[in-house]
């Protein structure tokens, strides 16, 4: 859809309110005057010294739709909240535009970003009760109650886990791109071995250099490592040698007696062996993840899997058999060729195993993602609703309680990812890298992101592809320093 601003250049905001409120469209940003007949909105914002006022017009198919918002009062002298209550305005007007434009749910209403938890957060901490937090939700910006509920649930575990981290504890990463084969849903940037088995030794040695660097530069930083997060595409994609020579490089570089969690995301079942999680246990790791998806063999086969539901229980048999403390699973709502019984008998599956973490994502719909491009049917918004309405119910029954929440753009029916635990189980790593109020320190694949004061975060991005990693590794390492220099900067208050 093209999109006209005036007045404004919140082209961010914009964006994020079309993505969520009308399924389909993608964002062209225009001066000029659309040609007749053309589908488009005009956003306009007008701003005085103390409010301001947006309007949005949607011309759709011949029809007009108008929305307006206002806000409060602004203070001239805040300039951060000032931003954010304009930008508040300028999706309520749009949301108020494309819900007259479309008879879709919109669970989230006109909130936007991927944390709506920080909302409640930073409502708390402007002094408003928890429940007044969760009403604002629902009366300022729409969102339903079964999802302000939600929302006040994950802020409320999220911070409970504030609570116990020290100032200058921070999280490891440690980014994977390998892959056994490539899913239909996937656009991560994760290489099959198919396809590059060669990179992954040279890979490995760029990231074991790496991994000195960072050791270096941490020295003098009273930084303290509290979890480990081994991620990808899927760590075990690698052979049981190169996995225990990965982790005894870490456990040679880092520090890691403040090590709270320590997480290998094993992720597909077809590459977990007996073997491979001796080797994790050896090293420490307490947490592993077997990512069923979905216990329908037609759907794993529709999404490009190779293995089968067999193959996870196997997967899971073993882990349980290797000790360790808590294993993951993951699902995914609205798969193609899934349907709300079949949603519902994989549910029950996977609770009847007891694993003490449930991740429950809504298929997200990348633009790079073979089910994208292919247009491959899958179910509708009212199915995956339906579908999540069913895990909120049978996840609470069996004693599970969400603990961290997050959004992609894309998702079917505008929905979410839920991370459900067993009391005491909720993932460390999960809360600090998404709540972003401790710096997460990434290796190989991965960004980092340096936490400060006054929410400030600066992210540091290592190259997408393995390839590149590769070739660039002595650059990466030259802008360690860089890292070291700022956690220095983080007193005890973590300021």
């Amino acid at each position: 859809m093209k999109l006209r601003l005036v007045g404004h250049a919140y082209k961010y905001a914009v964006e994020q309110i079309l993505l969520q409120t009308m399924a389909g469209e993608r964002p062209e940003f225009t001066d000029t005057e659309p040609a007749p007949g053309e589908d488009f909105a005009v956003i306009t914002l007008r701003e005085r010294a103390d409010s301001a006022g947006a309007h949005a017009e949607l011309h759709i198919g011949g029809a007009v739709y108008r929305g307006r918002a206002e806000t409060r009062r602004l203070d001239p002298d805040e300039g951060i909240a000032r931003e954010r209550e304009k930008q508040r305005i300028i999706k309520t007007a749009f949301f108020r535009a494309a819900r007259q434009a479309s008879d879709r749910e919109l669970p989230w209403g006109a909130t936007t970003g991927i944390r709506p938890s920080t909302l409640i957060t930073r409502m708390t901490r402007a002094g408003l009760t928890p429940r007044a937090a969760e009403r604002r939700l629902i009366e300022s910006y729409y969102v339903s109650p079964e999802r302000a509920a939600l929302a006040l649930d994950c802020a409320e575990a999220e911070k409970r886990v504030r609570e116990t981290l020290g100032a200058r504890d921070v999280a490891l990463y440690v980014g994977i791109p390998f892959c056994p084969t490539r899913c239909a849903y996937c656009s991560f940037v994760s290489h099959s071995v198919e396809r590059s088995m060669v990179l992954i030794a040279p890979f490995l040695d760029a990231l074991k250099a790496e991994a000195a660097a960072l050791a270096k530069t941490l020295d003098g930083t009273a930084a303290r490592i509290v979890a480990v997060y081994v991620g990808g595409g899927t760590p075990t994609t690698l052979d049981a040698e190169m996995l225990d020579d990965l982790l005894g490089a870490i456990a040679r570089e880092f520090d890691l007696s403040g090590v709270r969690e320590y997480t290998v995301e094993a992720g597909r079942p077809d590459t977990i062996t007996a073997e491979k999680l001796a080797v994790l246990r050896s090293h420490g790791v307490g947490r592993v993840s077997v990512n069923p998806q979905t216990f329908s063999d037609e759907v794993l086969e529709n999404i490009g899997r190779k293995h089968t539901c067999g193959d996870t229980l196997t997967a899971y048999a073993l882990a349980r058999s290797a000790g360790f403390e808590v294993i993951n699973m993951d699902l995914i709502a609205g798969l193609p060729g899934d349907t709300e019984a079949g949603f519902r008998e994989t549910l029950e599956r996977a609770i009847a195993l007891a694993p003490e973490n449930l991740t429950v994502h809504t298929l997200s719909l990348k633009r790079g993602a073979r089910v994208t491009l292919e247009k491959t049917p899958i179910p509708g918004g009212e199915a995956v609703s339906h579908m999540l309405t069913d895990a909120f119910d049978a996840l609470g029954r069996a004693g599970y309680a969400p603990y961290y929440l997050y959004r992609q753009k894309f998702t079917s029916g505008g929905f979410e990812n839920t991370g459900w635990a067993k009391p005491g189980a909720g993932s460390l790593y999960n809360v600090v890298m998404m709540d972003e109020v401790r710096s997460v320190l990434a290796l190989g694949a991965g960004v980092t992101k340096l936490v400060g004061g006054a929410g400030r975060i600066v992210r540091v991005f290592n190259p997408k592809y393995p390839y590149e990693y590769i070739e660039r590794i002595g650059d990466i390492i030259s802008g360690k320093g860089d890292i070291g220099e700022f956690l220095k900067g983080v007193d005890e208050n973590g300021v």
